[in-house]
């Protein structure tokens, strides 16, 4: 009875089987900018909206919490995967899509070797996927999240951990998962330009970064005097709707 009060719907697992299959929910994309050559957008995160009946969008946290209860989570990331693969496939203005995975996914056997199946059915090369981990899920499930990182590794998929930083700079699972990419936590980012503390922790990050070849996305920038920040501690790329707002992702397709 909870949960039909707290999503609206009477039949919630219905409802979601229901978008799945009829493509009721929508994927769009938020562009990061590169820090070392201007105006180029290398990659995008996909982020998923859902549209209801007289209603506009529903943004992730009206959803997302009801997929992640009834234990569809990886149903929903196959989704996106298949969305994403097919915008690759019809021509992308970026070259990568970065996919964020939930907690229930990295214990999903299967996959990687369906990602696999998807990418050759649409001839996407695996590097257009860059898979996001968050750092809870990291640091709470260690030995699924190495086994993730493995096997999305070995199809030849990228690998980035988001909200790095966030408890603390831990840098042995960047050489452990052979990650290609961390994102800054927000928390930092928004202090880097008041706080020492926060600059120390990001030049941290930029220095390890630069001697095991991980690349540094600073998500959450909201405004110019950050980003003039990042560029002066060597940040590679930013994120945030200071860079730019999240767009359909038929918006970067050029088929």
């Amino acid at each position: 009875k909870m949960d039909r009060e707290l999503s609206g719907w009477s039949d919630p697992v219905a409802r979601l089987r229901q978008a799945l299959a009829r493509d009721e929910l929508l994927l769009y994309a938020q562009p990061i900018l590169s820090l070392r050559e201007s105006g180029h957008y290398p990659m995008a995160e996909a982020l998923v909206r859902l549209r209801e009946e007289e209603v506009a969008l529903l943004p992730p946290g009206a959803f997302l919490p009801v997929f992640e209860h009834y234990r569809m989570m990886s149903e929903l990331d196959h989704w996106v995967i298949r969305r994403a693969a097919a915008a690759l496939a019809s021509g992308s203005r970026v070259a990568q899509f970065g996919i964020n995975i939930s907690a229930q996914t990295l214990v999903d056997g299967h996959f990687a070797p369906e990602v696999a199946e998807a990418l050759a059915r649409a001839h996407v090369a695996p590097e257009s996927l860059v898979f996001e981990l968050d750092e809870n899920d990291l640091l709470a499930r260690p030995d699924a999240a190495h086994g993730f990182a493995a096997s999305v590794k070995a199809i030849g998929c990228k690998l980035l951990i988001d909200g790095f930083g966030r408890r603390s700079v831990w840098f042995e699972p960047l050489k452990t998962l052979h990650v290609d990419f961390v994102k800054v936590d927000g928390v930092i980012v928004r202090k880097v330009a008041s706080s020492d503390l926060a600059r120390s922790k990001l030049n941290a990050i930029v220095r390890v970064g630069e001697v095991i070849g991980v690349g540094v996305i600073a998500e959450c920038v909201e405004d110019q005097a950050t980003v003039a920040v990042l560029k002066a501690a060597g940040v590679g790329y930013a994120q945030g709707f200071g860079i730019c707002a999240p767009e359909p992702i038929e918006r970067f397709c050029t088929g």
